[in-house]
């Protein structure tokens, strides 16, 4: 395949793209900005365009946003909406169609998290996307087998896995009081995060074999499922997770 690899920093687009081309691999880098339905647009009129067909649609971008929901600038607030949901949202609008036109059998992938399926204060702004990311899976995939349509959909499902997502740059526009946080989860993810490489290597598996659900830790996902329904069912109040308490501790 040639993999179309965009990001809102080109330059940061053109070394994975070269490490791709490096690893003997296919690749082209492209500027593009997930928040902007139009940029999307562009985006796919210029690789159909180029390319005739795209078999595999991966809607990835996207940021953490740490403090509490009321002390969260509204930029940050709407930059994160538009990023982690809206991107996913107007990636499938934009390249869907095309690809159905094509009649070829592909396959899309949306990020999803572990965190869409419970609570984590300090992180609102995050869990309330993934949440909304996992819905809208759910439902496009519902779609594409009420239309027969060859294009499987997944919501990929990410434990701890180890990017820089929790990097103290990242954290631009936040509450001060969220550096603490940013850390503490950062080095969480550094001490026991699984590698990008297996992570998606365990994705790309899901994926090849026409699966919904593609999990980095699936045990992980099923605790967390798990106490999903139990809380659902239980309607008892939200329970504060673990991970919420080691933060508060350091």
């Amino acid at each position: 395949m040639t993999v179309v690899v965009t990001d809102v920093n080109l330059a940061t687009a053109r070394d994975t793209a070269a490490g791709i081309v490096a690893a003997g691999g296919s690749a082209e880098a492209e500027c593009v900005d997930v928040s902007r339905p139009d940029e999307l647009d562009r985006l796919a009129e210029l690789v159909f365009a180029r390319h005739g067909a795209v078999r595999m649609l991966i809607n990835n971008a996207g940021i953490e946003t740490v403090g509490n929901t009321w002390e969260i600038p509204a930029a940050r607030w709407e930059a994160t909406l538009n990023i982690n949901l809206h991107g996913v949202i107007h990636g499938v609008r934009a390249f869907v169609p095309r690809m159905i036109a094509s009649g070829q059998e592909a396959w899309i992938g949306n990020l999803s998290s572990v965190g869409a399926f419970g609570q984590m204060p300090g992180q609102t702004a995050y869990i309330v996307t993934k949440h909304a990311v996992q819905a809208f899976s759910e439902c496009l995939y519902l779609e594409m087998e009420l239309k027969g349509l060859p294009i499987h959909v997944s919501a990929i499902v990410p434990g701890m896995v180890s990017t820089n997502i929790f990097n103290a740059e990242c954290g631009v526009d936040e509450p001060d009081n969220a550096q603490g946080h940013r850390q503490a989860m950062a080095g969480m993810m550094r001490e026991h995060g699984m590698s990008t490489n297996e992570a998606c290597r365990l994705f790309i598996d899901a994926m090849a074999q026409n699966r919904f659900w593609a999990h980095s830790h699936a045990h992980m996902s099923a605790q967390m499922m798990d106490a999903r329904v139990q809380f659902l069912t239980g309607q008892a109040p939200p329970v504060m997770p673990d991970t919420a308490r080691q933060i508060a501790v350091t």
